[in-house]
């Protein structure tokens, strides 16, 4: 079934969705059988469960859908995904629903999209990873009240070996921002 054949009739947020997420028209056969939330290991902490909110995709609810924190919560395990008899991509929809909030400004009251952004861009740098980097550059410019109540842990980190002072970057790193540049060239 084509994705233009599925998409006929539909709201224009579940269209845009199902064409901005690779196999997304899977989601029109979604049984609401619960099996994605039952499985999800941050069900708990969101806002709707996956299925819920695929009702209110389906109910045309896109502002209350992009302002929800579930694509947030989403550890993107795949549980969900693996779990689903109707082989819908659910991460990848949390994704797709992600980069939708970000477009529109509304990112579920988290600073998800902040930390994302100071992640990508210390991996871009460094192509990895970097702790204290992550901690004091998004707290700096995010939550600087918050930093100061990290300054314990960040020591007991250190003390134990656990986190390091200054970055070290990847060997070849050249290879890696080449990769990542060509990317983010494919996905304009």
């Amino acid at each position: 079934m084509s994705v233009q054949h599925v998409a006929e009739g539909i709201s224009p947020f579940l269209k845009e969705l199902i064409e901005d997420t690779p196999k997304g028209e899977r989601i029109m056969h979604c049984l609401q059988c619960g099996s994605c939330g039952g499985s999800c290991p941050n069900s708990a902490d969101m806002d709707h469960t996956p299925r819920k909110l695929f009702a209110m995709i389906m109910a045309n609810q896109r502002n209350e859908v992009l302002a929800a924190n579930t694509q947030w919560c989403c550890v993107s395990c795949y549980l969900c995904t693996t779990r689903c008899p109707q082989e819908i991509p659910i991460t990848d929809l949390m994704y797709a629903l992600k980069r939708m909030a970000i477009a529109e400004g509304k990112s579920g009251g988290t600073n998800a999209p902040a930390l994302a952004k100071t992640f990508t861009d210390l991996v871009d740098r460094y192509g990895r990873s970097y702790e204290l980097g992550i901690a004091g550059l998004y707290h700096l410019l995010n939550r600087p009240v918050a930093m100061a109540k990290m300054g314990p842990m960040g020591l007991s980190m250190f003390a134990k070996g656990r986190m390091a002072i200054l970055p070290t970057k990847i060997d070849k790193i050249d290879q890696l921002q080449a990769i990542i540049n060509k990317a983010r060239e494919l996905s304009k």
